[in-house]
């Protein structure tokens, strides 16, 4: 019987430690989440204008036909 309740006891603490582990794992996932859109959301437009200053250097560097 005393070892009945000692396997109950093991299990319950296991269960209480994967529940922890889980929940901080799944807690970090979040911040993750939440800290790289946040990241995506600032350089958004950095990209935007990246975008529009290499679209400009190669409409220049586009040679011309001669003629025009």
């Amino acid at each position: 019987m005393l070892l009945l309740v000692v396997w109950i006891v093991v299990v319950v603490l296991a269960l209480v430690v994967l529940g922890g582990i889980a929940y901080g794992v799944l807690g970090a996932a979040a911040r993750l989440r939440r800290e790289l859109e946040g990241a995506e959301r600032d350089l958004r437009p950095v990209l935007t204008d990246l975008q529009a200053a290499l679209e400009a250097v190669e409409r220049r560097s586009t040679p011309r036909p001669a003629g025009r």
